[in-house]
């Protein structure tokens, strides 16, 4: 009888400890989620894009601390934080699956750059991102397809650039590669097809007929009953450059910027300057 009334409390302190720790909390961060290479989400999978590459793409589209980029897709936050810490950008990124998002957010906090990245857990064809002068992504072919008419309606100048993947026609403006990865670089256009009217030039006004595929136009003018065609002709965000031969065989480089339905620019031949509008009808 005494062995037992002295093991009985040993016994009765042993089962209760052993409750209290199966029930306890597990320690911080024991089971803080981790991203896995290759995991399935949405519609794509989460491979990170290598940071030699993330810093080739911000440096193609010229990020600085004027800019505010989105990151399509942000997954684990890495081209956000690499473009606020090193470049000075206010940064969002979109990600769709909860538990990544919230991984990303504690990347960001580990950074220190809490007031200059943001995180938000959300679809990227439901969230608004037209704020943007820069949009980084990778995603996979279709969905570039499918952001594209959305990207074109940007403002114009906006800077686009996406890890591996293409948007179809429309061709890139600069391609980029790291080691074995590479990433594509556009600038919006603005949106100049159509009929347009060119005035400030001696000799009156002269009528522009433009066509535009992209970042990629041509084009004639007309006065007088004169066609004179448009050659060496560029378009890069609302920059638009062409030049046109006259019958007196005077070439006319004209450069200017697009205002909506507005375009002003300069026309140079035999070193004069000459300020003209262009108006469409």
């Amino acid at each position: 009888m005494k062995v037992l009334r002295v093991l009985l409390p040993i016994l009765l302190t042993s089962w209760l400890n052993l409750a209290c720790s199966s029930t306890a909390a597990p320690a911080t961060g024991a089971s803080a989620y981790e991203p896995v290479r290759g995991q399935a989400g949405k519609d794509v999978i989460w491979i990170p894009t290598p940071e030699g590459l993330i810093d080739k793409m911000l440096t193609a589209a010229k990020v600085s601390d004027q800019d505010k980029l989105f990151d399509l897709g942000a997954g684990d936050g890495i081209i956000a934080i690499t473009a606020a810490r090193k470049y000075g950008a206010q940064a969002v990124g979109i990600e769709y699956n909860p538990d990544m998002a919230q991984f990303a957010r504690r990347k960001v906090a580990e950074a220190g750059l809490t007031n200059k990245v943001r995180i938000i857990t959300g679809d990227i064809f439901q969230e608004d991102f037209s704020s943007a002068s820069v949009v980084t992504l990778y995603l996979m072919p279709h969905l570039n397809l499918k952001l594209r008419p959305i990207l074109l309606k940007m403002k114009p100048g906006t800077r686009v650039v996406s890890h591996a993947f293409t948007m179809g026609e429309w061709e890139p403006d600069e391609t980029m590669s790291h080691q074995h990865s590479q990433a594509f670089f556009w600038v919006v256009p603005a949106q100049i097809e159509g009929t347009w009217v060119m005035t400030g030039l001696e000799g009156g006004p002269m009528r522009m007929s433009l066509s535009q595929t992209f970042q990629n136009i041509g084009g004639i003018l007309t006065r007088g009953g004169q066609t004179h065609a448009m050659v060496g002709a560029r378009l890069r965000g609302d920059e638009v450059k062409f030049q046109f031969i006259t019958q007196d065989r005077k070439v006319h480089a004209f450069s200017g910027r697009v205002e909506g339905r507005r375009i002003t620019g300069t026309v140079v031949s035999d070193f004069m300057h000459t300020p003209v509008e262009i108006t469409r009808p």
